[in-house]
């Protein structure tokens, strides 16, 4: 089996990210692989001078009730390049997931999943890398292209070089459609019934809409911060 180094390597040379990449892609499945939906949770990051925040907010999938928080702090190794958003904020999240004492049966990333020119976005990367159901959820489409939905529940797939990858869902009246795609152990069909069930009134699915909240509160320094 491959170590955590395989997938996050020190050589950040471009033939080495493409590697890592490829060993994503390789191992990823987007077929559904778990078991009852128990605890379901979302993560996103923030950026603070040169250090990176990444907070996971675990929620009990039934009700949406809050059942554990958690966080990271690391300096910023790696700069932003599109497609490669992994490597930057990829670290964190394992971090943060690392310390969590209840394991969610689902991990929705703020990020893309297969929906990548590599099959590869962050939500795949951190999925295969830590063995966890993962769904992405963005709000532009990072390639590929699909018909924008008109009407609130509606979805249309997104397609690049002749594959649906993921769905264009329209979440909220007064927004566009939110892209939503399989990240790793989870299919197109079911990813998007989870996220259509997650979303309680505003335009982000729950687990990610307060992922993005916990980090902001991290970021003001309204909660407790975790090295």
């Amino acid at each position: 089996m491959p170590e955590l180094s395989d997938f996050f390597p020190s050589d950040h040379s471009r033939a080495s990210l493409l590697a890592a990449q490829e060993l994503v892609a390789k191992m990823a499945t987007d077929r559904d692989d778990f078991g009852a939906l128990k605890c379901i949770a979302g993560v996103d990051q923030a950026f603070m001078d040169d250090q990176i925040i990444s907070g996971i907010v675990v929620l009990k999938y039934d009700s949406f009730g809050v059942v554990e928080l958690s966080n990271s702090l690391l300096d910023v190794r790696f700069p932003y390049i599109p497609t490669f958003l992994s490597f930057r904020e990829g670290p964190a999240i394992v971090n943060a997931f690392k310390k969590l004492k209840n394991n969610p049966d689902i991990l929705m990333v703020d990020g893309a999943g297969i929906n990548h020119p590599r099959s590869a976005g962050i939500a795949t990367h951190i999925g295969v890398a830590m063995d966890v159901p993962t769904i992405g959820i963005t709000k532009k489409i990072l390639c590929g292209s699909g018909k924008e939905p008109q009407q609130v529940g509606e979805a249309e797939p997104l397609i690049y070089e002749g594959r649906q990858t993921g769905w264009l869902l329209r979440s909220s009246k007064s927004s566009r459609a939110i892209i939503v795609a399989p990240g790793h152990r989870i299919s197109l069909d079911t990813s998007l019934s989870i996220v259509k069930q997650s979303i309680r009134g505003h335009k982000l699915p729950e687990p990610v809409r307060l992922a993005h909240e916990y980090v902001n509160d991290l970021k003001k320094g309204n909660k407790m911060m975790m090295k």
